[in-house]
């Protein structure tokens, strides 16, 4: 045993459903370990949201030969925490013919849909709230329902800017979505699950799906990385929240918390959409240094998170090296490259699959 296990069990999430369930009767211990799951979400969601906003301003200041945050904290690892206690403190304003309950509902939309779609990921081998079959088809189901947070903020707020912006990203989130689907599509072809712990399992002794695949699993991969950008409103494909012509975008008319609700929910978009590209083409939580069956729930959650972050990263590497494009060249991309391409990649994907080319 390794100083690891000693100190977290093998199966820590049995052995706290297991303690739960000696000391309570069913019941209780059913609702308890629902609500211990929750809070163990929501704090991985506060958390990762902060710091990935403060990973983004140390990335900006690398690529712009600056320091970037280093007053709050360590190595201003503290700067993030400081804003978020800044922004709960903050008034809630808004104008006098907003819609009220649309107002104050949008945010919870944009919030809670990127909640539950964490809800699915294996981060590790025991580490997964919600394992079901659909998994691929819960995921997709469930991101499309932030662009409704998104037009009702839009909508409600009263403000032609904002509503440019909602109808914006309406505009962009429906059209990107097609290439997000196709591409994986693509890797459900290849694997034949839904399930996203049997799609990790598949390339437990055939290697990552990218390479499984040959070059319809690369295609795959380079079109969703570029959708899923698009798809969280990230530069170079930020029209939503282009500052230059719309002030903020649809959360023009948002202060406080509500403002930070949607802040928090584009870096944990972010987040989602390499998580998927992790689980999908990168093994998810298996290690690349070949897999062993006595390995430990610690380091499986550690690789889960190097992958992403990487591909975090990459994401943020787009923002800082490309110009914004203009609403036509959005859509030109996306109608008249993208789609087409990762139809004929499916196909392609396919006949492989038919010939039994795969590794």
């Amino acid at each position: 045993m390794n100083f690891i296990q000693m100190i977290i069990p093998l199966n820590i999430t049995k052995t706290i459903s297991d303690w739960i369930s000696s000391i309570m009767p069913e019941t209780a211990a059913n609702y308890t370990i629902m609500v211990v799951i929750a809070v163990a979400y929501l704090v991985l969601f506060a958390v990762a949201g902060l710091y990935l906003v403060l990973l983004e301003r140390k990335v900006a200041a690398w690529f712009q030969l600056r320091i970037g945050p280093n007053r709050v904290g360590p190595w201003g690892l503290l700067q993030t925490m400081a804003d978020a206690l800044k922004l709960v403190s903050k008034e809630l304003t808004s104008t006098i013919k907003i819609d009220k309950f649309l107002y104050n509902l949008a945010p919870y939309f944009v919030i809670v849909a990127a909640l539950m779609a964490m809800a699915v990921f294996p981060f590790s081998k025991q580490f997964q709230a919600f394992d079901i079959n659909i998994g691929v088809f819960f995921l997709i189901a469930i991101s499309s329902i932030g662009v409704i947070g998104i037009l009702l903020a839009g909508w409600s707020s009263n403000n032609k800017f904002a509503l440019i912006g909602a109808m914006r990203s309406g505009l962009q989130t429906i059209s990107y979505e097609l290439s997000v689907g196709l591409s994986i599509l693509t890797m459900v072809l290849l694997t034949g699950s839904l399930q996203l712990s049997e799609i990790v399992e598949a390339q437990r002794t055939g290697g990552w799906l990218i390479l499984q695949g040959h070059v319809p699993s690369i295609i795959a991969f380079m079109i969703f990385m570029i959708a899923g950008t698009a798809e969280t409103n990230r530069a170079p494909f930020d029209l939503v929240e282009a500052e230059s012509e719309l002030g903020a975008g649809f959360h023009t008319e948002y202060s406080g918390m509500k403002f930070a609700y949607f802040f928090l929910a584009e870096f944990i978009n972010m987040f989602i959409i390499s998580s998927i590209a992790v689980v999908l083409f990168f093994g998810g939580w298996l290690s690349p240094f070949g897999i062993t069956d006595n390995i430990t729930w610690f380091p499986e959650v550690i690789w889960f998170i190097i992958k992403v972050v990487g591909l975090i990263f990459l994401m943020m590497w787009f923002r800082w090296t490309f110009p914004r494009l203009r609403v036509d060249q959005l859509l030109t991309l996306e109608w008249k490259y993208l789609l087409p391409l990762n139809l004929m990649n499916l196909m392609l994907m396919a006949i492989i699959i038919w010939l039994n080319w795969t590794i």
